[in-house]
């Protein structure tokens, strides 16, 4: 049996670059781009609120909120929900990340009050699935610290009712309540095979933040041994040239001492020869000298090239896998697309497969609008993959004969019209089209 994962942290304000990593405005290095079209966002912004900073500033402006916020209060809490990595994968494979992301937004509601979490957004691009669940620390009732006044008979203000709206992140995350938040999360997580983590273990999740920082070390490390192993082949071969230099005046001093002892042989028969085989000793000497060198600058030689291939060969060898995949399944990236389109409407994993599958299916319940922000249902409608017209090697997604897209378009007329909205064709055609 896994883990349950639960990190909580504060936000003081609506952070840009933390709202660029949740909703994939740039790409992160250490996700899959071929798996970013999966992640979801699981909850509707209200009408005019366009991303996650939004949703906290309207939460707030519509709380009920009398007392002024300050610079420095906390305006958001943010929570990573996830379980073991195995466990995780696990629950995806067997088609329950859907009723995963269902029950964990059911805790956040009953824990941190309905309406509180403005943004939940599942991700499976990463090496583990996990939700970014953003929070507003909304309550209700008095200040912890002025109760606690109050019960050590020190409260020097008139008490104030028990049921107004405050932001305050202090009363949401108090020791004890962390400590419940991780007892009642592993509670509702024990039908996916999840059980809360050791009491007091220090075990840590490093950072996105500090993954960078390590993998930038790491390459900086690397440049650094590459620089220093260069150093060392420039140093090594101006000793070689040296050497081959010495040698060679050797060689020269010992042709004269040759020319020398057969012009004087009964002379240095007299001494036993013995300059020349001092001479001969040395260049042997330097002749070994050189040969070790000469292995020790190949070795340097062969360890700097191993050092750039491991730089280099992991980006390479994924390059040319998907490339392969590419190549042998030509509507791969249009059936990729369609399955992106399916998920990003609400489309169940079973009825996707269908549907990839080239049949046309049959369906009823509600799907997602992007565009419009909104769910729309039907009672009684078919799906199916349909050639691009005009575009060949293009397919599309069709809903009851139609692109998905003008499907869309029609139920939002439809949905105008029940509010009392009529659309003209003049009108249409002069402003946005419908």
């Amino acid at each position: 049996m896994g883990y349950t994962v639960l990190q909580i942290a504060k936000s003081k304000a609506a952070t840009f670059q933390l709202t660029q990593h949740i909703e994939r405005i740039i790409i992160p290095k250490n996700c899959d781009p071929s798996r970013t079209h999966l992640n979801r966002e699981l909850i509707t912004f209200p009408d005019g609120v366009k991303n996650r900073d939004e949703a906290i500033v309207h939460r707030i402006n519509n709380a009920g909120i009398k007392r002024k916020i300050s610079d420095k209060q906390v305006r958001a809490i943010c929570i990573i929900l996830s379980g073991s990595h195995d466990d995780m994968n696990r629950i995806e494979t067997e088609g329950q990340m859907g009723n995963w992301c269902n029950d964990s937004l059911k805790w956040l509601d009953e824990t941190f009050g309905k309406g509180n979490t403005v943004s939940a957004v599942l991700h499976l691009d990463e090496t583990t699935p996990h939700i970014h669940a953003t929070v507003v620390p909304i309550v209700k009732g008095e200040r912890r610290k002025a109760k606690q006044e109050a019960e050590n008979g020190k409260r020097k203000y008139r008490k104030k009712p028990t049921d107004t709206v405050r932001l305050c992140a202090d009363d949401v995350l108090t020791r004890q309540k962390l400590e419940t938040y991780h007892d009642t999360y592993a509670d509702a997580m024990s039908k996916y095979g999840l059980q809360r983590g050791i009491r007091g273990s220090e075990a840590r999740n490093i950072t996105t933040s500090q993954y960078y920082r390590e993998l930038f070390a790491k390459n900086e490390e690397l440049k650094e041994n590459i620089d220093k192993l260069l150093q060392k082949q420039t140093d090594t071969e101006k000793k070689l040239s040296q050497v081959k230099s010495e040698v060679s005046k050797e060689k020269f001093k010992n042709a004269k001492a040759e020319m020398e002892a057969n012009l004087m042989d009964g002379v240095n028969s007299l001494f036993g020869n013995s300059k020349v085989k001092q001479q001969q000793a040395k260049i042997e000497q330097l002749q070994s000298e050189n040969t070790s060198l000469k292995d020790e600058n190949h070795s340097l030689k062969t360890e700097m090239q191993t050092l750039q291939k491991e730089y280099t060969s992991t980006t390479d060898k994924l390059r040319a896998e998907l490339k392969k995949i590419y190549d042998l399944f030509p509507n791969l990236r249009e059936l990729l697309s369609i399955e992106r389109m399916c998920r990003l409407v609400g489309f169940p994993d079973d009825l996707t497969k269908r549907i990839l599958s080239g049949k046309k299916v049959g369906f009823k319940g509600s799907l997602y609008s992007a565009e419009y922000k909104r769910n729309f249902s039907t009672e009684h409608s078919t799906a199916q993959i349909e050639p691009e017209p005009d575009k060949p090697g293009k397919l599309r997604l069709v809903i009851d004969g139609v692109d998905v897209i003008e499907w869309f378009r029609f139920k939002y007329r439809e949905f105008q019209r029940s509010i009392g909205i009529n659309w003209t064709n003049k009108e249409v055609g002069k402003g946005r089209k419908m």
